[in-house]
């Protein structure tokens, strides 16, 4: 049975595949990207369908990246709209997860997961890769619950070309994307989501939220669960909660690095020595296709610090990038969603600041969002995501039903 259904859901994607207008693929692999062949699936040689969300291919995932509670499980190709121009396709790749036993009648639910930072070379995607075991723990426990699964890996990881990490256009459209592929599958999976997702990929949960009702009105979001959420206001400063002793090793040089990589992506003029020592500058280089946590590795074994790492001031040419960055692609759309919203903050939580996650919390909720939030007190950006399931399955149920949920949105932080 699970052969027909494979197969009927090729045809139906080939079908859709042949009647849509197409294009040709925009970026080619380039070591700049940290594009390394991973395999022959991750390479669609043909020209890309104009249409968004439409299954290409699947095939079955290999032992050592399955989830224990998975019954069958893919790696999946589907396409999406590029992230730079809003409108260019794209190939991205993903994977699919169906839980143990016979579907319900109207089909499982589907939960799509937006997975933290991996870093920026193919070789990180986590339909390659496998994931961290806080993960694999975390989505066991939807399994179990009756959801299926559909995790993209982000535009870029996998495939051929650029990933610009928080980049929240990108992010959610991948996100939206692989939802319409997961319910083109052939698989008994029902037009009920719940979008979640940690860190970055809190970012690509929110993000999708606020574009859905726009982008992806096909999709029947019944709900949205964000921890770790990155959150910055437009012409306001993140606050900082410990100010970094300079001289000491910093391991949040990793990201620094991360977001480098991103600029230069988009500029390839932009040199390494302009915003980083002569110390770090070989490190820099060698993080392109490493994933993050082997350069958090390398940026201890290195002792690098701020002082020791960073210049006083990056170029001019670095600051004009990242401001640009930051306001055509670092925002959501919109605050006020047209479903629930769970969003669950580690009050220790500095990678984001919790305080800008709070802030998000009141901004939804001032914009119109229904808001259930949770802080977590005496816990940290990873922390939080196991502790958050025994209220964030509750909420993804009653949303689900359609039932009342609790608000949180008359609570104020303080």
């Amino acid at each position: 049975m699970s052969s027909l259904k494979i197969l009927v859901g090729s045809l139906l994607s080939i079908l859709a595949i042949q009647s849509a207008s197409a294009a040709p693929a925009k970026y080619q692999s380039s070591p700049l990207y940290g594009d390394k062949k991973l395999s022959d699936f991750y390479e669609w040689k043909n020209k890309i369908p104009s249409q968004p969300g439409l299954l290409l291919r699947s095939e079955p995932l290999n032992e050592g990246i399955r989830l224990p509670e998975g019954g069958e499980q893919y790696r999946i190709l589907f396409t999406s709209t590029d992230g730079i121009d809003g409108k260019s396709p794209v190939v991205v790749s993903g994977s699919l997860f169906l839980p143990k036993g016979k579907a319900p009648k109207d089909g499982w639910p589907l939960l799509v997961w937006g997975h933290g930072t991996v870093g920026l070379a193919d070789q990180c995607a986590p339909s390659w890769a496998g994931r961290v075991y806080r993960n694999e723990q975390y989505l066991d426990q939807w399994l179990k619950q009756g959801f299926a699964i559909v995790e993209p890996d982000y535009q870029g990881l996998g495939v051929a070309g650029p990933h610009w990490l928080i980049h929240v256009p990108q992010l959610s459209y991948n996100i939206l994307d692989s939802a319409r592929a997961a319910l083109k599958s052939g698989h008994n999976i029902s037009n009920k989501v719940i979008i979640a997702g940690q860190s970055q990929g809190g970012a690509a949960a929110f993000g999708a939220a606020s574009y859905s009702a726009s982008y992806a009105p096909d999709l029947n979001v019944k709900g949205t669960i964000a921890t770790g959420v990155i959150y910055k206001k437009q012409d306001e400063q993140l606050p900082i909660l410990n100010q970094v002793n300079k001289y000491t090793p910093n391991p949040a040089i990793a990201y620094q690095i991360l977001s480098f990589l991103v600029q230069q992506q988009l500029d390839p003029t932009l040199k390494a020595s302009e915003v980083f020592t002569e110390k770090a500058v070989p490190l820099v280089e060698h993080s392109r296709s490493q994933c993050v946590d082997q350069i958090f590795s390398d940026v201890a074994f290195e002792k690098l610090t701020t002082a020791n790492a960073l210049l006083d001031q990056p170029s001019e040419k670095y600051k004009k990038l990242q401001e640009n960055f930051e306001k055509s692609y670092g925002y959501y759309p919109t605050l006020k969603i047209n479903h629930p919203v769970f969003i669950g903050t580690g009050a220790n939580d500095r990678t984001p600041d919790a305080r800008t996650q709070v802030q998000l919390v009141k901004d939804a909720c001032a914009a119109g969002t229904q808001v259930q939030s949770h802080l977590y007190h005496g816990l940290g950006h990873s922390e939080a995501v196991p502790r958050s399931l025994q209220d964030a399955i509750p909420f993804a149920k009653l949303a689900l039903n359609d039932q009342p949920i609790p608000n949180t949105c008359s609570v104020n932080f303080k």
